[in-house]
């Protein structure tokens, strides 16, 4: 794959300079190993694959002699499959506690490798989440190393998008492979990718006898993208019970396929229970497994504003991992339905976020921040991204900014 600048690896190098392991997780084909193969290049790093089913096998049944054949500095990727080796790599850690940055290691299923970490490794580990390529990073411009936040503050290079611009990004998706490889066939790609997902993180991993239905919750969840998750309909669509359901779309969450935004509340305990709304973290996928065959149909479809709010939170949680923040973002909504898309919670401070396809925003449009007060907390600036070609003040609390500028 071509070289493409990752804001992830100045955190990556920052962090090696202080932690003995970097653990890099998300989903498949985002570009883990590939960015930590560009930035280890001339330093003798080693790459070793888990995918790899005799590297596999022996990190599995004899993890010290894997570890004596791929000594540190190395980069082992797809760890899940070999979770014993978190304790040898803390046995090693403990024995060199100078040798900084010995293991980089990368994984699909994040939830799945936290056990091993936090019982072998805390304190000597820094864990990182990767995405898709941003548009930010598709572009090449200069990040500010700070995570989305509503501003006045204009964009240096001026770039405008049309609204057909937008949504061919949207439908293109976040894969590097996809992006810089323009000889790819983009529906081979994704359904190999789906293929490969399901045999390899699905059915194997999690012995799931029903890769079928897999599929169709897939596609099930594709579409109801940027909604307020039902397990009820979801189960009714797939034809499965409401608990196999639930325990799928963990399997989604774990995966890195999608992102559940809970709902606000000063209670955690409440932020639990309330349903959330499901947000595929790959708009290009969601547009595949929904069969939109352009960018034109999907900007003129029934989906249009759902997976323009889809991409929108996508790119938000980029701007937050891929500068190795912790995003801490909710869905507003109350008894009386009053709802804002999305609110984000820095230093007690609420900003609250409205996505809209419009190129003419207006009061309707954030109406429901007002709501916010009566949570009794300090309220930022708020914003409505949409589609207007430049950033412009709707009232001193509110302000417009064009959809491809987060």
């Amino acid at each position: 794959m071509a070289h493409l600048d990752r804001t992830m690896s100045q955190v990556i190098e920052k962090a090696s300079k202080g932690f003995r392991v970097v653990l890099l997780t998300g989903q498949r084909q985002v570009g883990k190993s590939t960015m930590l193969g560009d930035i280890s290049k001339g330093t003798g790093r080693k790459y070793v694959s888990l995918d790899d089913l005799a590297n596999r096998a022996l990190a599995q049944n004899d993890p010290e002699l894997f570890l004596l054949q791929n000594p540190p500095p190395v980069i082992i990727d797809e760890i899940q499959y070999a979770p014993n080796l978190f304790t040898y790599i803390k046995i090693y850690a403990d024995e060199n506690p100078t040798k900084k940055s010995a293991f980089w290691l990368t994984g699909s299923q994040k939830y799945r490798l936290m056990q091993g970490v936090q019982e072998s490794l805390a304190g000597r580990i820094g864990i990182f989440d990767m995405m898709g390529l941003s548009y930010r990073e598709k572009i090449k411009k200069p990040f500010s190393g700070k995570p989305f936040m509503p501003s006045m503050d204009k964009l240096a290079d001026g770039k405008k998008l049309t609204p057909l611009a937008v949504y061919e990004q949207i439908w293109a998706g976040g894969m590097p492979e996809l992006f810089v490889n323009k000889n790819i066939d983009r529906d081979q790609f994704y359904s190999s990718y789906i293929q490969s997902y399901i045999e390899r993180d699905v059915k194997d991993f999690y012995s799931i006898e029903k890769p079928i239905q897999f599929f169709q919750l897939l596609s099930v969840v594709a579409a109801q993208t940027g909604q307020l998750l039902n397990y009820t309909s979801v189960a009714r669509d797939v034809g499965i019970d409401i608990k196999t359901a639930q325990t799928w779309m963990g399997i989604l969450e774990r995966s890195g396929l999608v992102y559940l935004l809970r709902p606000y509340s000063p209670n955690v305990t409440s932020r639990i229970i309330k349903t959330p709304k499901i947000y595929f973290l790959d708009t290009g996928l969601a547009a595949y497994l929904t069969k939109w065959p352009n960018a034109e149909t999907l900007m003129n479809g029934a989906m249009a504003g759902a997976i323009l709010e889809t991409y929108a939170v996508g790119e938000i949680l980029k701007s937050y991992f891929h500068n190795g923040k912790e995003p801490y973002i909710w869905l507003y909504r109350d008894k009386n339905q009053n709802e804002v898309d999305l609110v984000i919670e820095e230093a007690g401070t609420l900003y609250p976020i409205e996505i809209k396809k419009t190129a003419n925003p207006g009061l309707g449009d954030y109406s429901g921040f007002k709501e916010l007060a009566k949570l009794q907390k300090k309220a930022g600036l708020g914003a409505v991204l949409c589609m207007k070609q430049e950033r412009i003040a709707l009232s001193r609390e509110v302000v417009s900014i064009p959809i491809w500028e987060i």
